[in-house]
């Protein structure tokens, strides 16, 4: 544990205390003492100052100067934008995720290699739905074909998600990339509710303009469609359940992308099923048959879109009920040390990995440690992994 802000006793009586009634801040207060030394250590500059004692944010100059270094990426300045050399650096960055990729390919699990290998069956079917549709003219076909490449460019997405994962922390992204995963499953959610919504849109424009009789043609193609997302949901059959409790980022991935081959399958076989109530004489089949596809596929999705979009928007961690988390509050706050606890905010940066951040203010001249401790003890049995404390004097 560390302090969120630091101390130095010795500047408390060398400045006068107008600034407090500012600003809101005590005597005591850390930040307060903080915002003096500061003002200490960084009194007024002369001009007689070399190019290298010059610090890396000089505060009496109207820009900010900072070496170009701490932008740099793998030594290239990716900012400049200037000529040939951001243009090789956009090649090498894009070469190393390909490579990457094919690394991951090689030597990742089961379902990534799954993953590929379903990209790759749509990819030829889309291509090949595409073609066929430009060459006799069915408009239908085209407009589905694009529907199964963007469809394909979300699964893509959500393979370079569990490559990208695997990558260790960094400078540059502290925490990891592990929330790269629920990005993609939010991503493949969104594209479902769009889904749905279409589907709804569709039936409704079929029931006005009765246009059933005009599709029967998308049969074939609806009954491939429907071979290979069935092989899509096989490979990924132990995550086809609608609400699944995500101990790991790539558990949402792995959910978000069979739920993916799942609607696809769910409107496929809508379609078939259309097309054969129709032989059979039905009035307003496909109205029917796509208006029950779109409300499946959005309440099948929902759950997801929920979870994900609470992950990305830092909401209260789902598996710590809020009662423990009011009762670790009155067990700190019982203390005779501690006057107040301010600002208790607890959230996921990916499922599995909850962190939180406290500020507790405490009766002045008291030994921190103790307190800093049980605190840290009392949050970590209750599954917080990354706790930051800051502590204020009263």
């Amino acid at each position: 544990m560390e302090r969120s802000i630091s101390f130095n006793p010795r500047f408390d009586n060398e400045f006068p205390n107008e600034r407090s009634s500012d600003i809101g801040y005590s005597a005591n207060d850390r930040r307060l003492a903080y915002s003096r030394s500061f003002q200490q250590s960084h009194g007024p500059r002369t001009p007689a100052v070399t190019e290298a004692a010059k610090p890396y944010l000089d505060r009496t100059v109207s820009s900010i100067d900072m070496p170009p270094e701490i932008y740099a990426v793998d030594g290239n300045d990716v900012f400049s934008g200037e000529g040939k050399a951001a243009a090789a650096g956009k090649v090498s960055v894009l070469l190393h995720m390909v490579w990457e990729i094919y690394g991951v390919l090689r030597n990742g699990n089961r379902q990534i290699k799954r993953l590929f290998l379903l990209i790759s069956l749509n990819v030829a079917y889309s291509t090949t739905e595409l073609l066929i549709g430009l060459l006799t003219g069915r408009v239908g076909l085209v407009s589905d074909a694009f529907h199964l490449t963007f469809g394909c460019g979300l699964l893509t997405f959500s393979l370079f998600a569990m490559a990208t994962s695997r990558k260790k922390p960094d400078h540059a992204y502290s925490y990891g990339y592990k929330r790269l995963e629920v990005l993609a499953a939010f991503t493949n959610a969104l594209f479902l509710m769009f889904m749905s919504f279409s589907l709804a849109v569709e039936a409704l424009h079929a029931f006005i303009q009765d246009e059933s009789e005009h599709k029967h043609y998308l049969i074939v193609s609806a009954v491939t469609n429907l071979l290979v997302n069935l092989i899509g949901v096989w490979f990924f059959r132990h995550y086809a359940r609608v609400n699944i409790a995500y101990r790991k980022a790539e558990d949402m991935n792995y959910h978000s992308v069979c739920l993916h081959v799942i609607a696809d399958s769910i409107r496929s076989a809508g379609l078939i099923l259309a097309s054969w109530l129709l032989s059979l004489g039905v009035e307003n089949a496909e109205v029917l048959c796509l208006g029950l596809v779109s409300v499946t596929v959005f309440m099948l999705v929902m759950p997801l879109f929920k979870a994900t979009g609470g992950v990305l928007l830092q909401m209260a961690p789902p598996n710590i009920p809020s009662s423990a988390l009011n009762k670790c509050l009155r067990q700190i706050t019982s203390r005779e040390d501690v006057m107040e606890v301010l600002q208790a905010r607890f959230w996921e940066v990916v499922p599995g990995h909850t962190v939180g951040s406290l500020r507790l203010q405490v009766k002045s001249g008291i030994d921190e440690r103790p307190l800093l401790q049980y605190v840290y003890d009392v949050y970590h049995d209750l599954g917080v992994q990354d706790l930051t404390l800051q502590t204020d004097y009263t």
